[in-house]
């Protein structure tokens, strides 16, 4: 972007007041939306959906789901998609739990810090190689991310599945349960919360202040326009690709220190819940827009739904079709939004 471009849009941005921002931007329509449902669930069943142990449980329960979405906010607003993460979570959490049978000769429900450690290690490990192949196979091959991801998607589930016998891993450290999966700190809450708020606040501050965030949104607007200005795409897509499969398996890690257990069938609509709760938050899937603090409020949405209507016993498939529409409606917004944005 021209120095003179630059200062137009800065005095056009200038020329709005506060309000008017605000009121432009995607994530305030999504959090009046998270807010409203909050409200009518609090005016339906007060004395069960606005409780402390309500809103705790809420947060555990999106706590693995958040940490894969902001990995997918980065993915999405370079234009592209990742439908593996679901997958690579199974392999990693698989790979960190037999990582850890296997120092502790086949039973690891007795293993220590020090197993848990080289575990964390395995999952990590695991989660970045297929990123790596993803990032490989997008940025490098030039093949369409749908593609490649779909084919790592079976892929890493079938892998997974192979390293034990097509059965989940149940033998977790005790340590680790307690400590992670249930254990809180600082006033009560959840230590699972506490790192995925980590995790986000760190992928909040990536996005949005580093010159590595600067450059996704600019491969995501345009990736031509970002190679001739001396951005670096390949290596650039090749690295947003590598934190997305890193985070695949931190969540792999979290989620078998809550469950005890891998719980594959659990896990394999995640990569789905990802992309919609990255996209109800306001990011563009045609790129170039997006923000952390949109996919947080994008993951809470089903998950108010998802409790709302388990407190006022309203069948599981109408949340389906709330969370089916809210997602069309965003993908609406985003359009109408563009089309005024080109028609200017």
């Amino acid at each position: 972007m021209s120095t003179a471009v630059r200062t137009e849009v800065s005095g056009e941005i200038g020329k709005r007041s506060l309000g008017q921002r605000l009121i432009g931007a995607n994530t305030f329509w999504i959090a009046l939306v998270l807010l409203a449902l909050i409200a009518v669930f609090t005016v339906l069943a007060p004395n069960e959906f606005a409780t402390v142990f309500t809103f705790q449980t809420l947060l555990i329960e999106t706590s693995v789901l958040l940490v894969l979405s902001v990995g997918m906010t980065f993915v999405i607003i370079t234009s592209g998609i990742d439908l593996s993460v679901g997958s690579v979570l199974i392999f990693a959490g698989m790979v960190c739990g037999k990582t850890m049978e296997a120092l502790s000769g086949g039973n690891a429900s007795t293993a220590g810090w020090g197993v848990i450690t080289v575990g964390l290690v395995a999952a990590l490990l695991a989660g970045t190689a297929w990123g790596l192949i993803n990032g490989f196979l997008i940025a490098v091959a030039k093949i369409p991310p749908l593609i490649v991801t779909l084919g790592s998607m079976g892929a890493a589930l079938g892998a997974a599945y192979l390293l034990n016998g097509g059965s989940d891993v149940r033998s977790v450290p005790a340590t680790l349960n307690r400590t992670l999966g249930y254990g809180t700190s600082f006033g009560g809450v959840p230590n699972l919360v506490l790192v995925a708020a980590v995790i986000t606040l760190i992928g909040a501050w990536l996005l949005h202040t580093t010159r590595f965030g600067r450059y996704t949104y600019a491969v995501g607007s345009n990736a031509e326009a970002a190679r001739r200005a001396g951005i670096g795409v390949t290596a650039h897509l090749l690295k947003v690709y590598l934190l997305t499969g890193f985070l695949a398996g931190v969540a792999g890690f979290l989620s078998l220190a809550y469950y005890a257990s891998t719980t594959i069938t659990a896990h394999t609509n995640d990569n789905l819940n990802a992309i919609a709760a990255t996209v109800m938050g306001g990011t563009s899937l045609f790129g170039g827009v997006g923000s952390v603090l949109g996919t947080v409020i994008g993951v809470f949405i089903p998950a108010v739904l998802k409790k709302g209507f388990n407190i006022t016993h309203v069948q599981d498939f109408w949340q389906m079709i709330a969370v089916g529409a809210v997602l069309v409606a965003a993908v609406w917004f985003d359009q109408r939004r563009r089309r005024a944005r080109n028609s200017r």
